[in-house]
């Protein structure tokens, strides 16, 4: 008999089951099973076999069966609940990575308890959150942690339950996951450098977060390597205005051909800023941004910005989390995501003359 013809239990009709909320008990008898076999195929114990687990699962598919997070919590010694913390959670990149923790954390039996704090959150604020977490029965906490002195702030608070950290270079022994901002960087580069740009201007992200700094870095590193000259640096805060106050800047200067922006927004703030000045893109200024935000294919021109993925760095951050929690990852992981440098029609060759 195949898991999907399980039948109904004797005595007692499928029709039966309709009047109220099934439970533990009920499964494994419909299934054939043990209670306790129920409870290991809820908690992915390894030591139920394949079969087993598809008759308990068709089960609890057939019977409407929600397990509840006391019972799940009961069977495993665990709250089944993560912690999160996040920074600036309204931009793409964090969101999206929120995003696929979140559905990475559904699919594991996981709820998520988030806790957003703003860019001026100081190490008290953040040593609060994590024993706001950790006071709640967080079986373990996801930091998204994009800036220096939250790493600080992080490596220096006593946590007794697993910590993964996103985008920071914490030391000691936290795994981390973040995707590789210095690769991408140099590739943006030397895209341009290999058009036949003389140098390559750079907006870089604010000062104090580890991508924007790690760009900077890379920039520096790949024009010096190159024997270009490298120019001054223009900060911007990541939105589109300081992308634009910056476009306008370079708009004026006639020797500028070629500008990385370190994130999409500032690159659609310098597209507005350059095609305001009359500066054609790419025809006398090219432009590449990072990200790869949903929209940056439909900008005019379309934009040339090296991809994240995001999905991935969120997914492999709850990954080592429950790696950490089941005891499987007791040495220090870094896994890096590699990036993808996307060419559009925003880059091009120099002006002639």
């Amino acid at each position: 008999m195949s898991p999907s013809e399980v039948p109904a239990p004797k005595g007692r009709s499928r029709r039966s089951f309709a009047g109220a909320r099934p439970v533990m008990d009920d499964v494994a008898r419909l299934a054939g099973v043990s209670k306790q076999t129920v409870s290991r195929v809820l908690n992915d114990h390894p030591a139920v076999r394949p079969e087993t687990r598809e008759a308990v699962r068709v089960a609890m598919r057939s019977l409407g069966y929600r397990p509840s997070r006391s019972a799940r919590s009961l069977a495993s010694g665990r709250t089944r609940m993560l912690g999160v913390i996040s920074f600036d959670a309204a931009r793409y990149g964090p969101a999206s990575i929120l995003t696929a923790i979140n559905t990475a954390a559904q699919e594991a039996g996981y709820l998520l308890s988030s806790i957003a704090l703003d860019d001026t959150a100081d190490h008290d604020t953040v040593a609060e959150a994590v024993d706001r977490l950790s006071a709640e029965g967080a079986d373990g906490v996801i930091a998204i942690a994009p800036q220096h002195r939250v790493g600080r702030a992080l490596a220096d608070t006593r946590l007794d339950t697993p910590l993964v950290v996103l985008e920071n270079e914490v030391r000691g022994s936290t795994p981390l996951a973040t995707a590789d901002s210095r690769a991408g960087a140099r590739k943006a580069v030397e895209h341009l450098l290999r058009l036949g740009h003389a140098t390559v201007w750079h907006v870089a992200g604010p000062t104090g977060w580890t991508s924007a700094d790690q760009r900077i870095e890379s920039w520096r590193e790949t024009l010096k390597a190159a024997g270009a000259e490298i120019p001054e640096l223009l900060v911007g805060d990541w939105s589109s205005d300081s992308g634009y106050e910056a476009g306008r800047l370079l708009a004026r200067r006639p020797e500028v051909t070629a500008v990385f922006a370190s994130n999409d927004q500032m690159a659609l703030g310098l597209l507005h800023a350059l095609h305001e000045s009359g500066r054609r893109v790419p025809d006398e200024v090219s432009v590449v941004g990072y990200d790869d935000i949903p929209e940056a294919a439909h900008l005019l021109p379309p934009l040339t910005t090296v991809r994240t993925d995001f999905a991935e760095i969120g997914t492999r951050a709850l990954r080592l989390l429950l790696d950490r929690i089941d005891g499987l990852a007791e040495e220090r992981a870094e896994p890096v995501i590699p990036v993808e440098l996307i060419v559009r029609r925003s880059s091009g060759r120099p002006p002639r003359g």
